[in-house]
């Protein structure tokens, strides 16, 4: 009912009538050829005065009829969009994939003060370098923003680099390393990790070219096989692996 009273306000405060509004939707309906666009007077009062949800063709009406933001509008019926970043955590997904749910997000907390006697050459906790925490807008920081870093998710499922990156890690990719490196590695860490895109999804493990062809290569600790695959046609690399952050209770291998 509160959502209900907040959409009156807005047309209220536009000094529309439910008529004009259910005009102004039919020529919605019209354009797209979708009469779910369309706001009935009788559905658009009962929206307003008997707690009637709108669908998602209605959200978008109402959003471009009131001149307001869709995620405006989300918000009053308790969906704040721009918690979806950190609450894709909820969601196990068993495949390796592109994580763009961060592009909905509005504000981010970030450290605003830290303590000056910090050492960064000692292992430490962040608790004592940061000092206080404060919110701002993300479009305050756009320009810090580097359009080289994309960002990927290895899938709840996908034991491909296990255990260097255990199931359910989010990984920063780097775009412009995406040229498979030769070399001998002194160990397993030095070794660069890829994430790539294939027909059949994305991979994040390390590389190798030959001939036209890149194997992907698991960590010998993996259950999961090698692949061979033409390069470019059915597999193409996105960048390299910069950065990852990883949760790190539950990470026994299941039995294969």
């Amino acid at each position: 009912m509160d959502a209900g009273r907040k959409l009156r306000a807005l047309r209220d405060q536009l000094g529309l009538t439910l008529r004009q509004v259910e005009a102004l939707s039919g020529k919605l309906a019209a354009k797209h050829k979708n009469s779910g666009f369309a706001l009935p007077l009788s559905r658009l009062s009962e929206i307003e005065s008997k707690g009637v949800v709108p669908s998602i063709y209605r959200f978008y009406s109402l959003s471009v009829i009131y001149h307001r933001d869709l995620r405006e509008l989300l918000a009053f019926y308790g969906m704040d969009v721009s918690q979806m970043a950190a609450e894709s955590s909820l969601s196990e997904i068993p495949n390796s994939h592109l994580s763009e749910v961060t592009d909905y997000a509005e504000v981010a907390k970030i450290p605003v003060r830290v303590n000056p006697d910090f050492e960064p050459l000692r292992t430490s906790s962040l608790g004592g370098l940061i000092k206080e925490w404060g919110i701002v807008p993300l479009a305050s920081l756009s320009q810090f923003a580097n359009p080289k870093y994309t960002y990927g998710y290895v899938g709840t499922e996908d034991f491909m680099m296990y255990p260097i990156l255990p199931p359910g890690s989010f990984v920063q990719v780097d775009e412009s390393k995406n040229k498979i490196l030769d070399g001998t590695w002194r160990s397993e860490y030095e070794r660069p990790i890829y994430f790539v895109e294939t027909r059949k999804g994305y991979k994040c493990c390390w590389c190798s070219l030959k001939s036209g062809q890149i194997t992907l290569q698991p960590h010998p600790l993996s259950p999961q096989p090698a692949e061979v695959l033409q390069h470019p046609q059915e597999a193409e690399v996105i960048g390299q692996v910069v950065g990852v952050a990883m949760r790190l209770h539950d990470r026994r291998m299941p039995a294969y």
